[in-house]
């Protein structure tokens, strides 16, 4: 009996190393596995805080898309099902152009009825994960993506002249963007009425359902050159309540920025132009003066003589 114990300890001495490895093996899998899992849901929920929160909400009602809390019941409901949705997000004009009446629904309910930007980097693979994430925040009571820190007070005639201060860069935005004018147009705006390269923002109220669509927009814009800007040197949310107000008195316009802007631009780059071969035509004239004067001059004392 006493040689069967011996015998029984020796083995679980050998064999405790063995398990002891296995087991720190697998708790350092899992970890890992753990630490990877809640990295990529960090990732995923990065990446809608900023390109989806400009447009979406998760219970905080609509801003310029619709509140995405429970949008896979609701799309269950008009006949779709989770592999639609991947596919509306990956290439939502498509959707549209295919007469699809889901998606043309969805696209008579935006003011303006705008359509969802395609996302490049858009794969079926992020679709689904944004899905997952969606349906995660629906059962919360209250999700982090309920709503924004936005001011909602009433405009007042100082925010609007801030915002147009702003706007046209004779006040520096607090983070060292660009002036909005560089890429911009508003109506009435001088300073040759703004850039082209972005859209005229004349009626942007409108596009995006109004001052809180607008203040959320740019608190997160999804556009990739904004982005590119502003995810460094972010606005202020004193600064995107001035914008706002700026924006919704340029929406009383009621017309885009004409193209007064870019015809003075032309004809000033013109007059430059003309008067600049004035100046040089004036010097290069008499560029050989100087010679010329005293050769002329000597040649007429010569024949007086």
């Amino acid at each position: 009996m006493n040689k069967r114990n011996t015998l029984r300890r020796a083995r679980r001495r050998t064999l405790f190393p063995f398990g002891r490895a296995i087991f720190v093996r697998t708790m350092l899998l899992t970890t890992l596995f753990s630490l990877a899992r809640n990295g990529f849901s960090q990732e995923i929920a990065e990446y809608f805080r900023t390109r989806c929160t400009s447009c979406h909400t998760i219970g905080g009602g609509r801003l310029t898309g619709p509140d995405l809390k429970n949008v896979m019941q609701r799309a269950a409901a008009n006949g779709k099902d989770r592999e639609w949705l991947i596919r509306f997000m990956q290439d939502p004009q498509a959707a549209i152009q295919s007469g699809d009446a889901y998606a043309l629904k969805l696209q008579r309910e935006t003011p303006g009825n705008a359509v969802m930007p395609t996302q490049p980097d858009m794969t079926r693979q992020l679709a689904g994960s944004l899905l997952d994430l969606i349906e995660a925040e629906t059962k919360l009571e209250r999700s982090q993506f309920a709503g924004s820190p936005i001011s909602l007070a009433p405009f007042t005639p100082e925010d609007v002249q801030l915002g147009r201060e702003l706007f046209r860069g004779s006040q520096s935005l607090a983070g060292g963007a660009p002036p909005c004018i560089s890429c911009h147009a508003v109506q009435g705006l001088a300073a040759l009425g703004g850039g082209r390269l972005g859209p005229d923002l004349t009626l942007v109220n409108e596009r995006l359902g109004g001052p809180k669509g607008v203040s959320t927009w740019l608190l997160a814009p999804p556009m990739p050159t904004m982005q590119s800007v502003f995810k460094t040197k972010p606005l202020k949310p004193e600064e995107i309540h001035a914008l706002a107000a700026f924006l919704d008195h340029s929406a009383l316009q009621g017309a885009p920025a004409d193209m007064s802007g870019p015809l003075g631009f032309f004809l000033l780059g013109l007059g430059g132009a003309v008067a600049g071969l004035v100046l040089v035509d004036g010097f290069w004239s008499k560029r050989f003066r100087s010679v010329r004067y005293p050769l002329v001059h000597g040649q007429q004392q010569e024949g007086d003589e």
